[in-house]
């Protein structure tokens, strides 16, 4: 005998089989509509024009082994369908160092392993003294940086010791691959990031003069090019100083580019500035604070975990942009790679160092990304996982 349902309750039912599950996924973000659901086969379709082929080309096809361009060509001398990897292994050295002299990466790889040493302990959650530990490595990395890259002691061209002594200086024409990319992004990063959080305070300023030279300096370099300020920087800027008055080349780009992301920086720090509540300002006075304590204390931390991502992106933005030196001489890892094109023993080659170049801004990008959104899930930012 059935009981009848009281009144407001339903049958304990399972649901339907089309909304749950893989087909209801794929309902619901794939063929929700006539429109998306050729949208999605569109897709498909492209997808199966470029993926099959390009897999045939890299994988199935690839060259694997060998030391000489002929292990990838034909009999006839035209190039065989699949990569020619060989050619990535037999330049290796040189994407990672430039025109570093071959004796001397070692103290390449010697600031690599020091720099991580130097940053492996801001990894433990509770080191004492963390943020003073965190500000002296940052104030400390480019001077190990530079004293490793370039050495100590140099030598008239043509001395005996130039060839024997460990640690004679490398000119900074020399630097390069990606070596050089990491350098000039790193200190790019470093050094932006403060810079840029100060310009944002000094645009919010109540005092007339600090806030007009903040928003002339963050307009005057976010109007411009970055390819325009490597130019000024390494061809112009030489002609405003006094005779015998000159900076390396290295640095003034190293200068620019930090200026330059700074502007951009700032813009994105106070966009976090202005979205705290005004009560958080009011609250903290009302504790007694002055204003480098509310600030640091209050303020920025709020504002900061609010642009995450925009200082992430930024920061990609830089690091993809460091390729731009290559117009005032300096060979970085796209630079290295068109000069592994230009090899005679290699020509023909220059679709698999573009492929390498892109794979490896891919994997440094897609890991500062995923870094920033456990950075996100870490301080509660209302992030949804993805």
């Amino acid at each position: 005998m059935t009981t009848a349902l009281d009144a407001g309750q339903k049958a304990d039912l399972p649901p339907p089989a089309a909304t749950v599950g893989v087909i209801g996924w794929l309902r619901e973000n794939l063929f929700s509509s006539w429109f998306n659901a050729l949208l999605t086969l569109f897709a498909l379709w492209i997808l199966y024009l470029s993926i099959p082929p390009l897999i045939q080309w890299a994988l199935i096809d690839a060259i694997w082994t060998g030391s000489e361009a002929q292990d990838c060509k034909l009999p006839d001398g035209s190039r065989k369908e699949g990569a020619c990897w060989i050619y990535i292994k037999a330049w290796i050295g040189g994407y990672a160092y430039g025109l570093y002299p071959y004796d001397l990466r070692w103290r390449v790889d010697l600031a690599a392993v020091l720099v991580i040493v130097m940053f492996a302990p801001l990894a433990i959650k509770r080191l004492p003294y963390k943020t003073v530990y965190g500000v002296a490595v940052i104030l400390l990395y480019p001077v190990v940086a530079y004293m490793m890259f370039s050495g100590f002691v140099e030598f008239p061209p043509g001395a005996p010791e130039a060839s024997t002594h460990p640690w004679r200086v490398v000119p900074t024409d020399k630097w390069g691959g990606l070596a050089l990319t990491l350098l000039i992004a790193s200190v790019g990063i470093i050094a932006s990031l403060p810079l840029g959080i100060l310009l944002a305070l000094g645009r919010r300023s109540a005092m007339p003069i600090v806030s007009t030279f903040s928003v002339l300096f963050i307009e005057l370099w976010r109007g411009v090019p970055l390819i325009t300020v490597l130019f000024m920087s390494s061809v112009m800027l030489p002609l405003f100083l006094p005779e015998g008055v000159n900076f390396d080349k290295l640095l003034r780009a190293l200068i620019g580019v930090t200026l330059f992301s700074a502007a951009y920086m700032a813009e994105v720090v106070r966009g976090g500035l202005q979205a705290i509540p005004k009560g958080q300002y009011e609250a903290a006075q009302a504790l007694g604070l002055n204003y480098a304590k509310m600030m640091a204390l209050i303020v920025l931390p709020q504002a900061l975990r609010y642009v995450i991502p925009s200082i992430v992106n930024t920061f990609i933005g830089l690091f993809k942009d460091t390729t731009l030196v290559a117009i005032i001489g300096m060979f970085d890892l796209l630079g290295a790679i068109q000069l592994g094109n230009a090899d005679p023993k290699w020509l023909g080659f220059a679709i698999e160092g573009y492929a390498f170049a892109a794979l490896l801004y891919f994997v440094f990008c897609f890991s500062m990304s995923r870094y920033s959104l456990r950075l996100e899930r870490k301080l509660h930012t209302g992030h949804k996982k993805t």
